[in-house]
């Protein structure tokens, strides 16, 4: 996989962490209820991006292609060692004994992706996230920012953390004073709900370099609890064509836009995601 090879402006903190991305292999078979099927994305083609961007630690997330077969995401873990953690999909069927089997090979959170193409529905969300915090691991959560309002009272119900993806993914973007963003703004203010800085060229309609509009909600959410922001870069950027792919150093430097100090970015890129994935 060839990936742009420019330079981030900014400087990464020792230990920081790319809390989402993904490894696919054609080895491993397309679930059926995926919609997309990426190309090849290796540890060697993710570990050039990690030299380039100067990061040292990251969480690879399940992705949809693979529904609840982890198999992919597990071998990449294993292959980076112990500066990799793992966010997985399982549902009701699995046991405690697997669940203990996934927590010791760095698993640390389950992943509820409530888009087409996901693999676990809402009606398994509370069961789950009780089952799985008895491991110590949080829910991973994507939808459609709209459903915040919603969902509130549901996801204020998750008996542990909740981490939601791609700044809420509002896909019909909204001002930070929209209801539809207040009711996420209300999940971060109770204390257990982290929000990934990443992703922003998924719905933002201003686009790069800063993502302007995306990042009046980063900055907002940076406002209410930075010791509970996240980034990630989303690679290998499954939902953008080949020849349309962002510039990952440009998606690290949102950060030098969208965080007001060197000290709220090393709380964002390394601080917070130690604590939370237990590096």
């Amino acid at each position: 996989m060839q990936s742009n090879a420019s330079t981030p402006r900014l400087k990464a903190p020792p230990g920081a962490c790319d809390t989402h991305m993904h490894f696919y292999d054609a080895r491993f078979p397309t679930a059926k209820t995926a919609l997309m099927t990426p190309p090849d994305a290796t540890v060697a083609d993710y570990r050039r991006l990690q030299a380039r961007l100067g990061l040292e630690r990251n969480v690879v997330v399940q992705p949809t292609t693979y529904g609840t077969d982890n198999r992919c995401t597990l071998e990449a873990m294993a292959a980076l060692g112990a500066s990799a953690r793992g966010v997985a999909a399982v549902d009701q069927s699995v046991t405690d004994a697997e669940l203990e089997r996934l927590a010791k090979a760095g698993i640390r959170g389950v992943r509820f992706h409530m888009l087409p193409g996901g693999a676990l529905p809402w009606d398994i969300l509370e069961t789950m996230a009780a089952r799985v915090g008895a491991f110590g691991w949080h829910v991973q959560l994507q939808l459609d920012g709209k459903a915040f309002p919603e969902r509130e009272a549901q996801l204020k119900r998750l008996p542990g953390t909740l981490v939601v993806d791609h700044i809420g993914k509002f896909l019909q973007i909204v001002p930070p004073e929209h209801e539809n963003f207040r009711a996420l703004a209300r999940l971060v203010e109770n204390g257990k709900t982290y929000v990934k800085l990443s992703a922003p060229y998924e719905f933002s309609k201003s686009g790069p370099p800063d993502y302007a509009d995306a990042g009046a909600l980063a900055k907002a959410l940076i406002a209410i609890a930075p010791e509970r922001m996240l980034w990630a870069s989303n690679w290998p950027h499954p939902s953008e064509p080949a020849d349309h792919k962002p510039d990952d150093a440009m998606l690290l430097d949102t950060l030098l836009h969208w965080a007001d100090s060197d000290t709220t970015r090393r709380m964002i890129l390394a601080d917070n995601p130690a604590r939370l994935y237990g590096f």
